[in-house]
């Protein structure tokens, strides 16, 4: 799928899920000083999705501009029923502000309902406003917030859900 401001949306290359790890690291360090733990974290995320996911309840985007990444977002069963979590969200500082981050909500969501879930949801934390602006945009309420300390700072910790279907 690629939109008419040239972001085209696809399925992981080879060598991509370590390009996923690598950025998710990087760019919180960079951005908001977070440590490697983050890092970590981000790798167990992927490595439990390439062991055991079913492509009809799951999947992972990369967007792709210019030939090059420069987005990710994952779409994985939560653990409550029938309900699925949004995961590693992440755009390039050069792609922001070109509708990527909608893009790759807009296609989790959409992904979602389509596989019959009922609820979405996600963890985020209050220094990443930007991805909240799209959250709220794409329907989402933020439920909780709670004070934790993780990945080297101290965070609010927020849960944001989304209702798919009426019940």
């Amino acid at each position: 799928m690629t939109t008419d401001r040239g972001v085209r949306l696809r399925e992981p290359l080879a060598g991509e899920l370590g390009w996923v790890v690598q950025r998710h690291g990087a760019l919180y360090a960079a951005e908001y000083g977070w440590n490697s733990e983050f890092e970590g974290l981000v790798a167990r995320v992927v490595a439990d999705f390439t062991e055991d996911h079913d492509p009809h309840l799951e999947n992972l985007w990369i967007a792709e501009l210019d030939g090059r990444p420069v987005g990710s977002v994952m779409c994985v069963r939560d653990d409550a029923p029938a309900t699925a979590r949004l995961r590693l969200f992440l755009v390039e500082p050069e792609a922001r502000g070109r509708g990527v981050g909608e893009l790759l909500v807009r296609t989790v969501v959409d992904f979602a309902r389509g596989a019959g879930y009922r609820d979405l949801v996600l963890w985020t934390y209050d220094v990443l406003a930007a991805a909240g602006r799209i959250y709220r945009r794409a329907g989402f309420t933020l439920v909780q917030e709670k004070p934790q300390r993780a990945h080297g700072a101290d965070l609010l910790l927020q849960d944001w859900r989304l209702a798919l279907r009426d019940e």
